[in-house]
């Protein structure tokens, strides 16, 4: 299991690393809604990051 951010997207990767993420685990302590505000986060990089995490199991903080 890899806690790596999968391909997102440069913008999406960047806007991730300037708010201070740098694991997918770190995801699900903040909502999608959050991260739909940082610039360059767009629908498909949300459906990409939530895929991601329910491979492991996993959820961003409100969707559990």
């Amino acid at each position: 299991m890899t806690d790596a951010f999968p391909k997102i997207g440069a913008p999406a990767t960047r806007a991730l690393a300037a708010a201070g993420y740098t694991r997918l685990e770190q995801l699900t302590e903040v909502s999608e809604a959050e991260l739909s505000k940082l610039h360059g986060m767009g629908p498909k990089a949300l459906g990409i990051l939530r895929a991601a995490l329910a491979e492991q199991g996993r959820t961003f903080a409100d969707a559990g």
